[in-house]
């Protein structure tokens, strides 16, 4: 449902989107980020359990290059679940025109039997939203 054929059509792989209340991203897994773009729109992290999430804050916000976005980690950093890892200013961004629903994936969905929403509606950080088996 995104508005994206990239995300929509799951060409990155299956997940889960997020319109976020707050400019916070934190961390759903514990693990180590294996992939934060320069524009800091975008992160990757590979889970303990060998599972690859890419979290991608926004459509199209490649093209802010990284205005609005703070990182508070960095490549090859270890995570907890729930740590902070990127904070942006939610209202620039839409004032920017863009749209800052957040895109959670799993990159190698392949290597799993099932990617499958758990919850929706409302989630707070910390909340298991996705079924990976």
């Amino acid at each position: 449902e995104v508005n994206d054929a990239v995300f929509s059509q799951k060409v990155l792989g299956d997940g889960a989107a997020i319109l976020p209340s707050e400019g916070k991203v934190f961390s759903p897994v514990d693990g180590e980020v294996s992939a934060l773009f320069e524009t800091k729109h975008a992160i990757g992290l590979t889970s303990s359990e060998g599972v690859e999430l890419l979290i991608h804050i926004g459509i199209d916000t490649v093209n802010l290059q990284g205005k609005y976005y703070t990182a508070y980690v960095q490549n090859g950093d270890t995570v907890k679940r729930g740590d902070l890892l990127i904070s942006f200013d939610k209202d620039a961004i839409e004032k920017e025109g863009f749209e800052t629903i957040t895109p959670v994936l799993v990159s190698n969905t392949a290597d799993f039997e099932s990617v499958q929403m758990r919850k929706e509606g409302t989630v707070q950080a910390g909340d298991d939203f996705l079924m990976i088996r």
